[in-house]
């Protein structure tokens, strides 16, 4: 089994009820490959992680714990970026099975969580994975809920949320802008946004991504430019745009992870670490604030 999914075959036909808002490739990826079982995204978050607060030497082989464990820092570290969430509203944009969205509730007060995700396949896993999280308590409302909706058309009213993340999730987004418009709608004044993911450091480097790494030539992902992304988010109307490299905790010890795997070392998604190097894209944490 490959630990991503295999590059794209020549189109066919529909990948089914997917819905037109997404490509045949995120479709088919997010529905009947089910990117969360593959053995790279061990536990299910299904993202690089961020491996910086791994116990025990530093040298030492890495465990599939230590793969879970690096999968929900990175939840921790986007998560961390919110002033005080405790009894807040958040919304997860890209929450695929909610695994995160249930992590936010669990370890940082919040008071309600939303995790909206695109793929109707992902809701519903979402939904079966969170069922006792879902119930709502006697005399109380459900603190977390999962709704179907796109990025650049989130459906949630104007002022709706405190605190909006989204963990390597954008680089599907075929419309920055429209997911920063909509992210400065619903945030309420106030309210802030942590979002973290891989982006190509320039123009030159995002042309030049698709021929080392097959998502980003079969359409599954979008070569986005750091400072186009982070320059959306201004002309949306966020202010105070911040954008932090976090790459130097996620590639080397992601690939070493990789490398110790026997199924999983000689898979081309180990070429992230050669596209990191090589100075074409990074992973980055992106934080905002509504007027």
């Amino acid at each position: 089994m490959t630990q991503h999914p295999p590059p794209a075959q020549p189109a066919g036909p529909p990948d089914g009820p997917a819905g037109p808002d997404l490509p045949d490739r995120v479709a088919r990826v997010y529905g009947e490959l089910d990117l969360s079982t593959v053995p790279a995204f061990a536990g299910g978050f299904i993202n690089f992680g961020y491996w910086t607060g791994l116990p025990g030497p530093a040298g030492r082989p890495l465990t599939e714990d230590d793969r879970v464990r690096s999968e929900q820092d990175l939840y921790r570290l986007v998560l961390g970026a919110f002033d005080r969430p405790r009894g807040r509203t958040a919304l997860e944009v890209g929450c695929g099975r909610g695994l995160g969205s249930a992590l936010a509730l669990r370890e940082f007060g919040l008071g309600t969580v939303i995790g909206m995700d695109a793929h109707p396949d992902q809701i519903a896993r979402a939904r079966e994975a969170n069922a006792a999280l879902l119930a709502p308590r006697a005399g109380s409302p459900g603190r977390l809920e999962f709704l179907r909706g796109a990025a650049e058309r989130i459906p949630l009213p104007d002022d709706r949320v405190d605190c909006l993340f989204s963990v390597e999730a954008a680089q599907h987004f075929r419309d920055l802008p429209g997911f920063a418009r909509e992210a400065a709608r619903v945030l309420r004044p106030g309210g802030r946004l942590a979002l973290t993911t891989f982006f190509a450091r320039t123009p030159e480097a995002a042309r030049a991504l698709p021929a080392l790494l097959p998502p980003f030539a079969d359409g599954l992902d979008v070569p986005h430019v750091i400072d186009e992304a982070a320059a959306a988010l201004r002309a949306a109307g966020l202010r105070e745009v911040r954008v932090r490299s976090v790459g130097d905790g996620v590639w080397e010890c992601y690939d070493r992870y990789m490398a110790q795997q026997p199924a999983l070392r000689d898979e081309w998604p180990r070429r992230y670490l050669t596209a990191y190097e090589t100075g074409l894209l990074d992973y980055y944490l992106l934080t905002a604030g509504a007027g």
